[in-house]
Formats: C-alpha cells, sequence, structure tokens
C-alpha cells in the first residue's frame, strides 16, 4: 500500500454492548467519516468494562495504526475505567486535570448541580494529555500519543469526533465503483480472488443482497489511484460477461 495512506483502528469499550443492552453505532459513524477524510479504518474491537481487556487491545492497535480511536468507559461510575487503563497501557500516571476541573465545575454552577467526588472522575486524564472539547455534556474527552479517547453517548462521541477530524493527517481518498452481479459468491469467489491478486492497488470487495424475492451481489472496487480503479474494474466485468456466456444466458 501507498505511505500515503493513513490507518486507524478503533476500541469500544463496555459491557452494555456485549450484553446486547446497548446498540453500538459509534463505530459506524467513525468508518464513514474517517472514509471521507481519507483514513483507512482497519479494525474494530469490542471490550468489556476490564482493564487488562482495554490495555491489551489499546497496545496492539496503537502500535499498528496511525490513529486509534475509543468510545466509552469515560463517566462518573465504578465501572468507568477506560482513562486508567489507557495510563496503564502508556505507562502514565492518571490524575484530575486542572483545566477539565475548571471546565466541569463552570458546567455544574450553571446547571445547579452537585459537583460530586464522583463527577469529579470525569476530570481526570493520563499526565500529558490534550483534552476533546464536549460541547454536549462538558466533560472532555482526551488525546495521548496516537491514542484519542471519547464517550460512548453516540451525540458525544460524534460532537467530540467533530473537533478531533480537522486535527488529523488525511489521507489520499479512496475512489469506488459499484458492479452489480447477478451471482451469487460460490461463483465468484475464485475468478474475484485472482483479480485482486491481480489489482493490489486496489480493494475489491463483494456483498450479497437480496431485494424484492431476488438474490444478487454488489461488487465494490476501491483505489486511490484512478487508473488501477479502471483497471480493476474492467477486469470484474470481463469476468461477469465471461460467466454470463459460461452460464448461457
Amino acid at each position: 500500500m501507498s505511505e500515503d495512506i493513513i490507518t486507524a483502528a478503533m476500541v469500544v469499550i463496555g459491557d452494555e454492548i456485549l450484553s446486547g443492552r446497548t446498540r453500538e453505532g459509534n463505530a459506524h459513524h467513525l468508518a464513514r467519516m474517517l472514509t471521507e477524510a481519507g483514513i483507512d479504518l482497519r479494525e474494530v474491537r469490542v471490550v468489556a468494562d476490564d482493564q487488562p481487556a482495554i490495555v491489551e487491545a489499546v497496545n496492539a492497535l496503537r502500535a499498528r495504526n496511525t490513529y486509534l480511536f475509543t468510545s466509552g468507559g469515560i463517566g462518573p461510575t465504578h465501572d468507568d475505567i477506560t482513562a486508567d487503563a489507557i495510563g496503564v497501557a502508556l505507562g502514565l500516571p492518571v490524575d484530575k486535570d486542572a483545566r477539565a476541573m475548571e471546565i466541569l465545575t463552570a458546567h455544574y454552577e450553571r446547571s445547579g448541580q452537585p459537583f460530586t467526588e464522583a463527577r469529579q472522575r470525569m476530570a481526570r486524564v493520563p499526565e500529558g494529555a490534550i483534552l476533546i472539547d464536549n460541547p454536549i455534556s462538558a466533560a472532555p474527552g482526551f488525546i495521548v500519543g496516537n491514542v484519542h479517547v471519547m464517550a460512548g453517548v453516540p451525540a458525544i462521541f460524534q460532537a467530540m469526533l467533530d473537533r478531533v477530524l480537522p486535527t488529523l493527517r488525511a489521507g489520499r481518498k479512496l475512489a469506488s465503483q459499484a458492479i452489480f452481479c447477478r451471482f451469487g459468491e460460490g461463483v465468484i469467489g475464485a475468478p474475484l480472488g485472482a483479480i485482486q491478486n491481480d489489482h493490489p492497488n486496489t480493494v475489491i470487495g463483494s456483498y450479497p443482497r437480496y431485494e424484492d424475492g431476488r438474490h444478487w451481489a454488489e461488487i465494490v472496487v476501491r483505489s486511490a489511484d484512478a487508473a488501477a480503479l479502471a483497471a480493476a474494474a474492467d477486469a470484474v466485468r470481463a469476468m461477469l460477461e465471461e460467466l454470463e456466456v459460461k452460464h448461457g444466458e
């Protein structure tokens, strides 16, 4: 792949996701926004509210990607352990951040609610972290190295991501072509794999569809190189034409 390709990964944190109590939507939003920015989201992991699991996932994914994003586990309750886990993963102490304390103190004064010790937990970040603004509920996310730690609540996650995206190094945007295919994946699997091997500067995917009582597939060819994209798409179309002849229609 080109050195211009910038990669990302995501760790979704929360027992409520794994139990099915909460539907996860942040990964979908992140994938869409990163694709628009020309950043290739390579992997998403969902882990429990368990410090060793979070540490392992964070260290594995931050090491092999340009950026790592996390969602969840930065609230005021005892099981919101993401900040501490990030501190362990990066070998950094975690404590209340002065600027975060100012933001949250002002927020709770305006709302007329007490700024309890539990709520003060939301000001705890690893040493040297850069805060991510939270225009919805004030409690900030934070950035340490290439790790971006954000809230699990979708509206807050999206607001934080809006603030983070302009700071990221953009990659070459992938263009794509979608090609209709009436054959099942069992038929096209081998020839499509051969085309992928012949066109290494592209990414080719096939996606089964069922609509109006009929099965079909959509083949999508993606590349940052326009010529490579066109060549691979032409090869896919030629392969489908050969299958049409072979199947006598």
